[in-house]
């Protein structure tokens, strides 16, 4: 039977997928799915319908099973990285080392400029060590638990987080998509870091004046330093507050800065993390910190806080299942709609839409966009655009570094907010928050949506388009 996949067979997987998590993530008053408020299910209901479309098509159960492992096979970094990170917050808590960053960040910052700190050290973080899910687990872990102490708003403290991790992210040449998303453009990470100073910087600088404005107006008189102070007693009392704590943190970020690879970089912070808590905390041993590896940090009695007992009972392998099986489920389903050529007939249609070197950054960004959301993971939304469209941008004689702009500037950033996403998953079981429904981070993290706006906008004016051999006549006119 031949094999012809046609664009409807793609757009009913899509709508159905769609419908099934919009009806999930946003609450909607729909009552098939009266009650639903988790996505694994929906999820998995869009992977049948994949499924049964490829068969309808042609395809035979065994094809579909090997991509369904292969797309599996593509996120098996993330789900060992989720699960060495769970690891780390739980022992970091047990040690003492989560409960120092918060109490000295209370004693420091304060709530005016609190905001604005966050996306700053954020972005020093990430830059440092070209990970934004190693700063959401340490740097993240430690803010949100300085906003509960204020009082402020966790929506608002997690949009900062994001921004500034996901913008040392998308700058660091460490970084392991800032390095892909060149190899897929052809171009070199360094002219590639260059190309996207411009619109990187405009938009960042965007992101401080409203989180400064945020700081100036609404979370400064919705600071509660009271509960701070009080938050801060309490940490007090359940460890032993040392500066020395704060060593694991830097160690990862050292190692990480020094190309160490993230998952051992992860663990020396782990085994540094427990080797110190053993020291400075008494009830720390090594089989509380095994306990905790597991099934996270676990208080004996209440504090009496809320926000205490929320915000130090989690980490643990335990906490990043809900991630990691969240990938494995959309992997099956981005290893189909890949597999079967249905993604491909989507972006065939995009591509008959461009006629100008602005619409292809369009069309590039808006596909990146549409993989992350149906092949939930960052690193198949850079690589299959990427793939998709070099030859395109060869034909219009542009500069493969305005590829790989774009491709940084929607399949980075825009991975946080779509919450099926191994990103976004990570978020939710690192930082406790889901992109989008009551509560949720996505309006805040501004960075992340304004960023392929701001590229797409440059694009049109020309500023984020360049035409190749106009490049390399400059080139050789400053090497002369």
């Amino acid at each position: 039977m031949k094999k012809t996949v046609k664009l409807w067979h793609a757009l009913v997987v899509l709508g159905i997928t769609i419908a099934l998590m919009a009806s999930s993530i946003l609450e909607l008053d729909n009552p098939l799915f009266m009650g639903v408020d988790e996505v694994h299910a929906p999820m998995f209901l869009g992977v049948c319908a994949a499924a049964i479309m490829a068969l309808c098509i042609g395809f035979k159960w065994d094809e579909l099973e090997k991509m369904m492992l292969d797309g599996i096979y593509q996120a098996l970094q993330s789900i060992i990285i989720l699960a060495v990170v769970g690891i780390l917050v739980g022992v970091w808590i047990d040690a003492g080392v989560v409960p120092t960053m918060i109490y000295y960040g209370l004693k420091i910052l304060s709530p005016k400029i609190f905001l604005v700190a966050v996306v700053l050290i954020c972005s020093i973080t990430s830059l440092a060590t070209g990970t934004s899910w190693g700063t959401m687990a340490s740097m993240g872990v430690a803010f949100l638990g300085i906003s509960y102490g204020m009082g402020l708003n966790p929506a608002m403290t997690v949009g900062a987080v994001l921004s500034g991790a996901y913008f040392g992210d998308k700058m660091s040449p460490l970084s392991d998509t800032t390095n892909l998303a060149p190899a897929m453009a052809g171009t070199d990470v360094m002219t590639h870091v260059k190309f996207m100073m411009l619109p990187t910087g405009i938009t960042y600088a965007i992101c401080l004046v409203v989180f400064l404005i945020f700081g100036f107006t609404g979370v400064s008189g919705a600071a509660d330093m009271s509960q701070a102070a009080a938050l801060g007693a309490a940490i007090a009392d359940i460890f032993r507050v040392n500066p020395i704590l704060i060593l694991p943190p830097v160690i990862v970020i050292a190692a990480i800065a020094m190309k160490v690879p993230a998952l051992p970089g992860i663990t020396l912070g782990i085994f540094s993390g427990g080797l110190l808590g053993m020291i400075f905390q008494p009830d720390c041993t090594l089989g509380s910190l095994l306990v905790a590896s597991y099934g996270g940090f676990s208080l004996d009695a209440s504090t009496g806080l809320e926000a205490v007992d929320g915000l130090l009972e989690r980490g643990g392998i335990e906490s990043m299942l809900f991630s990691i099986s969240l990938t494995i489920i959309a992997m099956m389903f981005g290893g189909i709609m890949e597999g079967t050529g249905m993604m491909g007939v989507v972006v065939e249609q995009i591509k008959k839409l461009v006629h100008s070197p602005a619409g292809l950054v369009t069309a590039t960004e808006v596909t990146c966009v549409i993989s992350n959301a149906t092949m939930p993971e960052q690193y198949i939304s850079i690589i299959i655009p990427g793939r998709m469209y070099a030859e395109e941008y060869r034909k219009m004689g542009l500069h493969p570094a305005c590829l790989s702009n774009a491709l940084e500037s929607s399949g980075t950033v825009t991975s946080a907010l779509v919450p099926w996403n191994t990103c976004g998953a990570y978020i939710h079981s690192t930082l406790g928050l889901t992109a989008w429904g009551a509560g949720g981070y996505g309006v805040f993290a501004i960075f992340n949506w304004l960023m392929p706006l701001v590229n797409i906008l440059m694009a049109f004016v020309g500023l984020t388009v360049a035409d190749l051999e106009n490049v390399r006549l400059a080139q050789k006119k400053k090497k002369a």
